[in-house]
């Protein structure tokens, strides 16, 4: 499943450059990943209240370029694997353009469903969905 979130850079985002400051960018990645599981159903409040949770343990991402206040963007959420215990997600960060998207920042999220514990945990069925299967390559069934 492809998932697409778009949202508008805020002022406050900004940095004394005047362009969106790294760190605010794991915010536009999580606000995506959780658009993303609404899209495929999944509730989050739901799957907290049945002991579990889903926990990002590496984020890797390139900054390709910036971002300014007002600016639209588009974060593009895919699955790129899934394991046993949780999966990795691609996220692609672009600014519309008149020419079309621009691409800022490219991600890798690393993420484990956890127990009510904490601990990493099998995923449940409420998880277990085709949506957070990776696509296949085109030619392959």
């Amino acid at each position: 499943m492809r998932h697409e979130h778009r949202l508008t850079v805020q002022s406050y985002e900004c940095d004394a450059n005047g362009h969106v400051n790294n760190a605010v960018y794991l915010n536009y990645l999580e606000s995506a990943r959780v658009a993303f599981l609404r899209g495929a159903g999944i509730s989050y409040r739901e799957l907290r209240e049945r002991g579990f949770g889903l926990v990002v343990v590496r984020i890797c991402i390139d900054y390709r370029s910036e971002a300014r206040m007002e600016d639209p963007l588009l974060v593009v959420t895919e699955p790129l694997k899934k394991r046993i215990t949780g999966g990795i997600f691609s996220q692609k960060v672009y600014r519309e353009e008149a020419t079309g998207p621009r691409m800022l920042a490219d991600a890798e999220v690393t993420w484990v469903c956890v127990n009510g514990r904490g601990k990493p945990t099998r995923i449940p069925a409420v998880l277990d969905l085709a949506s957070l299967d990776p696509a296949l390559p085109e030619g392959t069934a």
